[in-house]
């Protein structure tokens, strides 16, 4: 709301069209892509006639503007304690952000300021030294197209070393932890960053010694009762899932997900969070581990 009320998407298109008046001749194409470009396309049902209506008094009829200087779009203070407050993040240091304009600004909030309730508590550290370089490394290497050489401990406390190709990273908002998606020979592994105990940037790769991964999906469905905006809930936490949603009744959604086998548990623990408005059908594989986390959560309250 920030963004979008005080400097909204018709503001940085009309900017953009006075910008153009100034510098070239500007036609009512060259308009029509600029708003393509910077806002909505109906946008150009009420942009393009208040400007040739001279409502705006920022061109004629003749698309000519009287302006001399393109116009800036500079941020307000509420922006930029917005921003550093969004900066104050840990995961964002991760990325090296530059914060050059924004270091006398108190920041609206703090990560502090936020309880998580669901989600695990024994996430990454992200002010670990070593997990910064290593995060670090590997983002370069994503970026450069290059190999790298890890030294990990997997699940069974085994050391594991060798040559990788990055494939991508992937963050588990349950979990709060970071893994790296990773191809080394002929096989693919998930590295929990946390887990790797050396990380070093090797030369480029060549393109046929990528293989690209083979995920193992299984899916889930069930029947989502809309109450309380549950759909729209639903919608949003499962966005970066392959779905089917289709309408049974009036309140009443039947919901298909799609997800890697590995992260099945938290799947599991996704759905939950939904309570009775979300009652799973199938498969029975997908019942019989709800079953099993409920009986288990009813014998630690005893």
């Amino acid at each position: 709301m920030l963004f979008s009320e005080v400097y909204s998407a018709y503001f940085n298109a009309v900017a953009a069209i006075i910008g153009a008046a100034i510098s070239e001749d500007i036609t009512e194409k060259r308009i029509w892509e600029i708003i393509k470009d910077k806002a909505f396309s109906e946008s150009m049902l009420s942009i393009l006639p208040s400007i040739k209506n001279e409502e705006w008094l920022i061109m004629n009829r003749e698309l000519h503007t009287p302006i001399k200087r393109s116009p800036q779009m500079p941020l307000t203070l509420l922006q930029k304690r917005w921003m550093k407050g969004v900066l104050t993040d840990p995961r964002i240091a991760l990325f090296d952000v530059d914060m050059t304009g924004l270091e006398h600004v108190e920041p609206l909030f703090t990560y502090d300021d936020f309880v998580f309730f669901d989600k695990y508590s024994d996430g990454d550290n992200y002010s670990d030294e070593n997990y910064n370089l290593h995060f670090r490394i590997i983002l370069s290497a994503l970026k450069e197209r290059r190999s790298i050489r890890i030294e990990y401990s997997n699940r069974k406390g085994k050391n594991v070393h060798g040559r990788f190709i990055p494939f991508k990273l992937e963050y588990s908002a349950k979990d709060d932890k970071f893994r790296l998606l990773a191809s080394g020979g002929r096989f693919v592994a998930y590295i929990n960053l946390a887990r790797i105990n050396e990380c070093e940037l090797l030369e480029s790769y060549d393109d046929k010694e990528i293989y690209p991964p083979r995920f193992h999906e299984k899916s889930v469905s069930f029947i989502l009762t809309d109450q309380r905006n549950a759909l729209d809930r639903v919608m949003l936490h499962f966005s970066d899932c392959r779905k089917e949603t289709s309408r049974i009744s009036e309140c009443d959604y039947k919901v298909t997900l799609w997800y890697d086998t590995q992260d099945e548990t938290e799947m599991l623990i996704r759905t939950l969070s939904f309570g009775p408005m979300v009652k799973v059908t199938e498969p029975d594989s997908f019942i019989l581990l709800i079953k099993q986390r409920l009986n288990m959560q009813k014998n630690i309250i005893g």
